[in-house]
């Protein structure tokens, strides 16, 4: 495959063609691909480190060339493929554009050179025959799509476009390459480098914080303080990552952001380290982002190319390859050695190194997974000591000890309409020694523990999250950033400006209203309301699989089928449970983003926030509206024998068994929670990149040896083309907010939840560690300084977390019945005779017709008297089957405890995070002294200057003296990308 690389001259060139192709041959061309020439200068910009402004229209040219490293073999092979440079081997790749080449013809070999006018006549002539398309995503019809003329024009048009925003990124001083010969079959690179000037024109503009040559030395706190952080560095030592920006922090430079009038202040001795990877590629996506042209019916950024398929991927470069003996030492090998490994799993993450690879807001992430999971250990702990409990006392449990004994000759009242015949209670013996590992006093103590844990999480994150400010220079961060509009949103706004360009004054800016949005909020609400209604529909239809299948088994032939029908009913309803909630997952994922984009929201971050709560509001129903009905709704709303609740005609509500429902609770929580974990988050993400890799390879005529042989020679971007794009952190909040939610609302029927999340958090860090280095693209380094939308989504889980817990603890479990009848009820103050006490009478002669059970000398005898699970009147009292006074006062009681539960929790709640500060006290201090230093800083500089103008008068300290051969300086605005860009 024949390699070309296209340098891109400067804009005073553009009279001449703008792209010079350069293909490998054993012609004298093929050495001028490998030399710079000195005329080939790049379009100044203003505000360089000391002088001003060149007029290179004014400077002498001459054809000497420079030889540049070659990077290619005479094969054509790449010496260094791992190299992120261009091919002159020096300047930098700081980002890429990808875009489809069509397969040569005379006309597209024609098209390679044209002149500024020529291009301009062919942009209009190809915009006006494709202006009745979609302008952000173009609709074309298959049959002339299939027409190679109308193809052509198509292809034109979108390599007009591309060439017009090179054009115009020329003339915001970056340089570009490009690169249409690489090994991958009909796809063109355009490789992107911002020169010094441009990385400090932007980084003033951007505020980037930037290290200066002042440091002072970092105080941890107290002596005492210090003394123990350092004792549990050192015995935490083996659990440390082997990086440098793990090692305890002595000293700190004093930072502040870049200004090119104070340069002397940054450590310039070496310029290609000053401004890293992370910083050079986000410096060149807000210059992507912010040059769009109107030579178009509207404005295009790089946004709206990508969604027009004008460019096919974005993306800045890996600074390495990860694998193989020649692979040369890079950030991302040593956080494939040290983060995205099985084999460390027991290690505390490298944060510092994750920031300064993927940027703060990805840092910030897997700083709070790692906070998370290691405050999960203390749940897990004492989770465990308490199902262990459960286990030490089944035995001495009065109650479950009443229900195994079959002594107590107690027939209880069929479980459905005449398919079911009698039973006996002590065929309840294993649920109910069951229930009893669960349904014990220790869980109400473990709920109002993961009360007080989920407050603690949330403190010991905000401490955390100030201490990673500080480290990260991210206190001032957010107060004055600038958002860029969406391109939807400017499209749209472009639709209504000219439908109303004579109806509105020229100096009115034009803007979405509500009115504007009100049809998408419309189809927004109805749309959310009708896949509730969804998830409540299939809900209830499992509800009716239960019953029915219930009724089935029951008059089965097969011994095996009747043998344990609740255990089969309830774990094969779980499992349906699980499958609908992942499938639903993936549909309201992609609804949630199609109601999103229907509002058009001005920036990403509103864009962000919308999807995240949508997305939520959908999962959350999806996820727990199975649990919700089985902690309070089933067995509540089923009626008496005799007088039966019944649904579509003859379904008969559901009861739950003699122990409760608190069991079946636990086996849906454990089964969901399992299954989402391993299934959703952990198998998905595992298995469904292998799949797609694996049909590439199918699809590839290529074999596995060449492939290899391929990628070896294979230069940075080509390799990091075949990587998957970066999606964002939403779908890995998500999971995480969810499992939160597990751990915490229903965590009293389920004690072994935070040991779960613990386990699959193990897995899922290094997951997506080595998902995050090796087969996702780098992601723009976005900055941050907190984790957003999530943490109001985590605090308001938390607090409804309390009320959950006390109504499943009340209501749900056991527990008040029991402490009701040993305080009121119970004659010796003993548990004994509970369980006779929760039965109600029944005379079996007051069955309805049709209802009474087909076998009714099942048991071997007539029955007369049944019993069945409420606080009703026998049958024999003055209103028989009536509620008792025994129902009213329980009642009360449960009320009264979710009211002190749930005031007691809050309360204690708010003390800890009323004791806790939100910022550490030795983060504040440090912040205050930063400060001072930094005033001090500027102090003496303002003074070193009042005394170079008292010593040389005649000299101006604030300006600096125009050569002759140079432009005045130039007003410091943020540069427009064109005459008619902005």
């Amino acid at each position: 495959m024949e390699r070309q690389h296209e340098p891109v001259r400067s804009a005073e060139e553009l009279g001449s063609p703008l792209f010079v192709s350069c293909e490998e041959s054993d012609s004298p061309q093929q050495e001028e691909c490998t030399m710079l020439k000195k005329s080939d200068n790049y379009l100044p910009v203003p505000g360089e480190e000391k002088n001003v402004d060149v007029d290179f229209k004014t400077m002498d040219r001459d054809n000497e060339s420079i030889p540049m490293k070659n990077l290619y073999a005479d094969n054509g092979s790449a010496l260094h493929p791992e190299l992120p440079y261009f091919s002159d081997g020096r300047r930098r790749v700081d980002y890429v554009l990808a875009y489809h080449i069509e397969k040569p013809s005379s006309l597209r070999r024609q098209s390679s050179r044209f002149s500024n006018s020529n291009f301009i006549r062919r942009l209009r002539r190809s915009l006006s025959m494709r202006s009745s398309r979609a302008p952000l995503q173009p609709k074309e019809d298959p049959e002339i799509a299939a027409q190679e003329q109308r193809t052509d024009y198509h292809e034109d048009d979108k390599r007009f476009r591309r060439e017009e925003f090179e054009e115009n990124l020329l003339e915001m001083g970056l340089e570009l390459e490009k690169d249409e010969g690489s090994k991958i079959p009909g796809i063109g690179f355009l490789k992107i480098h911002a020169p010094w000037n441009v990385l400090c024109r932007e980084a003033e503009f951007m505020k980037l914080k930037m290290p200066t040559k002042k440091v002072y030395d970092v105080k941890q706190g107290s002596n005492l303080v210090e003394k123990i952080r350092l004792f549990i560095h050192k015995v935490t030592a083996p659990l440390h990552p082997k990086v440098d920006a793990y090692k305890p922090q002595t000293v700190k430079s004093l930072s502040h952001p870049f200004s090119r009038e104070k340069q002397h202040l940054f450590d310039l001795s070496d310029r290609d380290k000053f401004f890293d990877s992370k910083n050079r590629s986000s410096i060149v996506y807000e210059i992507l982002k912010r040059t769009r042209c109107t030579r178009a019916k509207y404005s295009m950024g790089i946004t709206s190319l990508l969604a027009n398929g004008v460019y096919s991927s974005a993306y800045p470069l890996h600074d390495g390859d990860v694998e193989g003996e020649n692979a040369e030492p890079n950030d991302r090998k040593l956080l494939c050695e040290e983060w995205a490994s099985y084999s460390v799993f027991y290690k505390y993450q490298p944060i510092g190194l994750i920031r300064k690879y993927f940027g703060e807001k990805i840092g910030l992430y897997f700083a709070w997974l790692g906070v998370y999971t290691q405050m999960l250990i203390p749940a897990a702990i004492v989770g465990v000591i308490v199902f262990l409990y459960g286990c030490a006392t089944v035995d001495d449990n009065i109650p479950s000890m009443e229900i195994c004994d079959p002594r107590n000759n107690i027939t209880v009242c069929p479980l459905c309409d005449h398919a079911c015949s009698y039973w006996k209670l002590v065929e309840a013996c294993g649920t109910a020694r069951a229930s009893h590992l669960f349904d014990n006093p220790a869980t109400v103590f473990f709920s109002i523990f993961m009360a007080l844990w989920a407050v603690l999480f949330m403190e010991h994150w905000k401490r955390r999250q100030m201490r990673l400010n500080y480290l990260w220079d991210l206190t001032g961060f957010g107060e004055e950033e600038e958002d860029h509009n969406r391109a939807e949103y400017e499209f749209r706004v472009m639709q209504k400006t000219m439908k109303q360009e004579q109806s509105i004054p020229k100096e009115e800016k034009v803007k979405l209203t509500c009115t504007d949005r009100l049809p998408a909020y419309l189809t927004t609400l109805a749309m959310m309301g009708f896949m509730i209604a969804v998830t409540f529909v299939i809900v209830f239809g499992v509800i009716l699989y239960r019953i029915s299948i219930k009724a089935a088994l029951h008059i089965s032939t097969y011994p095996a089928a009747r043998s344990n029908i609740r255990a089969t009913v309830k774990t094969t309803a779980a499992i349906i449970n699980l499958i609908i909630i992942i499938i639903l997952d993936e549909v309201y994922a992609a609804l949630a983003r199609w109601l999103t984009t229907l509002e058009v929201p001005k920036t990403d971050k509103s864009f962000e926030e919308r999807l995240i709560f949508k997305t939520f509001i959908l999962k959350f129903v999806n996820a727990f509206t199975p649990i919700v009905y089985l902690a309070f709704f089933r067995g509540r709303l089923v009626g008496r024998p005799g007088n039966y609740l019944y649904v579509m005609g003859s379904y008969r509500m559901e009861e739950c068994a003699h122990a409760g429902c608190l069991m079946e609770l636990c086996i849906q929580l454990c089964i969901t929670m399992l299954g989402k974990q391993l299934i959703q988050n952990n198998l998905f993400e595992i298995g469904i990149p292998k799949v797609k890799k694996l049909l590439r390879k199918r699809k590839s005529d290529i074999d596995s040896k060449q492939e290899e042989e391929m990628n070896k020679t294979m230069h940075r971007h080509e390799k990091d083309h075949f990587l998957g794009p970066f999606v964002g952190l939403s779908p890995e909040y998500m999971e995480m907010i969810i499992q939160f939610g597990m751990v915490t609302l229903f965590v009293a029927s389920f004690p072994l939840a935070p040991l779960f999340a613990l386990l699959n958090n193990i897995i899922e860090i290094r997951l997506d560690a080595k998902k995050f280095v090796t087969e996702l693209r780098r992601p723009i380094a976005a900055k941050a300084k907190d984790i957003g939308i999530w943490y109001n989504l985590l605090r308001g889980l938390s607090k409804v977390a309390v009320i959950v817990n006390a109504f499943v603890i009340s209501f749900t479990s056991d527990f008040i019945p029991r402490l009701v009848y040993q305080y009121t009820y119970s004659p010796d103050g003993t548990m004994h005779g509970f369980v006779n006490h929760t039965l109600s009478y029944f005379n079996v002669s007051d069955f309805q017709p049709g209802t009474d059970p087909l076998q009714p000398m099942h048991l071997g005898y007539k029955v007369e008297i049944c019993r069945y699970k409420d606080y009703r009147e026998p049958p024999w009292s003055s209103t028989p089957y009536e509620l008792s006074k025994e129902f009213w006062v329980i009642l009360a009681a449960r009320l009264a405890f979710v009211i002190v539960f749930q005031n007691v929790v809050m309360l204690m709640s708010d003390f800890v995070d009323w004791l806790i500060p939100d910022i550490p006290k030795d983060i504040s201090l440090q912040i205050h002294k930063e400060k001072i230093l930094m005033v001090e800083l500027f102090m003496k500089e303002e003074q070193g200057k009042r005394f170079a103008v008292r010593d040389n008068p005649s000299q101006d300290n604030y300006t600096t003296p125009s050569p002759a051969n140079q432009s005045p300086p130039q007003p410091r605005s943020r540069p427009v990308s064109h005459a008619n860009c902005y």
